[in-house]
């Protein structure tokens, strides 16, 4: 009697386990199922419903945006050496250490000059009172797929529920790490912001159902006001311009079917340069020299490699491309964005920030670097706390 009693609970125990096993498999399984499911509607846009409005630009030829300058993807021979850093160096870009954050500051009026950075290329603007958010994404994977891709190494320092009433969204090029589908979504439901993008990215967004009246597509040199589309406040106007980068586009195989760009924002009094994803250009003295000198530059300095060295800017890189715009190096601030929230590349996690407060110093450039969640006030920058260095 005793080993029957005995053999009874373990008998359910087993039987629990293997229930257990079986509901969690069959969880996972419908998970992956659902991931994959929603990779077509994440990727967005086919290239036959991009080209119709594409082909309104001097960029697009033979179905495809081009840089102005002689540009490839990968370094000619790079392959065998690219996929040895890939095997052995992959690990390095994560943090030692937890990454702090700051849960934004959010004053009831917009400032004059100020960001809060989100992490990545993600930040809120505030110029001459109005705010502009860039290159949004809360999503936790940078990819079509919510099972795999890069994932990040910190939070979003605050649930986009809790962003204050956006003047305008920007977005730079159509990467999942600077466009993601469900943050569009969240902003189209809880927002009532245009969406000033590149032209071909709004077939994306109608795609993901974004009114028509929502979507500004603008290709390099062209502006928009908010005067023009109903968004002027009394103290002024603020223009948006679309203007040139260096770099690709592609949410698929394949590639280049929208244009990617940088923009410059200009109030009545301020203007900002936002660099969203791009690799050094001559185009930036051009800009500068056209519609800067700029008071505040957002610039990438991270996810830098030698195996792709046309399409993303070295931190040494980026405290040049802020001379450039800014008509020299001691004007404007510049503060990194692109860096420390998902791992892209073969350099560690801090290397970026302090090659570049290493450069930024020798240039005579002001830089301020914001913990996530953070807001910098331009116009009233505290000494720098280097936090990185207690992060690894």
């Amino acid at each position: 009697m005793r080993m029957i009693e005995g053999r009874v609970p373990g008998t359910l125990v087993s039987l629990a386990r293997r229930t257990a096993l079986g509901v969690a498999g069959a969880v996972g399984l419908a998970w992956v199922a659902r991931a994959v499911w929603e990779m077509p509607a994440a990727m967005g846009a086919s290239a036959s419903a991009i080209a119709p409005v594409a082909v309104r630009s001097a960029r697009y030829r033979n179905r495809q945006f081009h840089n102005t300058e002689p540009s490839t993807q990968f370094a000619p021979g790079a392959g065998l050496s690219l996929l040895f850093s890939a095997l052995t160096r992959r690990g390095i870009g994560r943090p030692a250490g937890r990454i702090p954050l700051v849960t934004p500051d959010v004053p009831e009026r917009a400032g004059d000059l100020a960001v809060t950075w989100y992490g990545h290329a993600s930040t809120l603007l505030e110029v001459d009172g109005y705010r502009i958010l860039t290159d949004p994404v809360w999503s936790e994977r940078v990819s079509p797929s919510a099972a795999v891709g890069p994932a990040r190494l910190h939070p979003v320092p605050t649930p986009i529920e809790a962003l204050p009433r956006l003047d305008a969204i920007v977005i730079s090029h159509d990467h999942y790490d600077h466009l993601d589908r469900p943050t569009v979504a969240a902003l189209v439901a809880g927002q009532d912001a245009p969406f000033v993008v590149p032209i071909g990215i709004g077939a994306h967004l109608r795609t993901w159902s974004v009114p028509e009246s929502r979507i500004i597509e603008l290709d390099w040199g062209a502006s928009v006001s908010l005067s023009e589309i109903g968004g002027a406040r009394d103290g002024g106007d603020l223009v948006i311009t679309c203007t040139e980068a260096r770099h690709f586009s592609g949410r698929g195989l394949v590639r280049n079917t929208t244009l990617w760009a940088s923009w410059a924002i200009a109030g009545s009094a301020h203007r900002v340069y936002f660099g969203g994803d791009t690799g050094y250009t001559k185009a930036f003295a051009e800009i500068g020299a056209s519609l800067g000198p700029f008071d505040l530059t957002l610039l990438p300095i991270g996810a830098y490699d030698v195996h792709w060295p046309d399409v993303h800017m070295n931190p040494e890189e980026a405290v040049c491309a802020h001379a450039d715009v800014c008509a020299g190096a001691g004007h404007g601030l510049l503060v990194p964005i692109h860096w420390a929230t998902f791992n892209l590349a073969f350099h560690g996690w801090s290397e970026p920030v302090r090659r570049l407060v290493t450069a930024a110093q020798a240039a005579g450039t002001s830089v301020s670097v914001p913990l996530p969640g953070q807001r910098i006030d331009a116009n009233a920058v505290a000494p720098q706390v280097r936090w990185w260095e207690d992060v690894g």
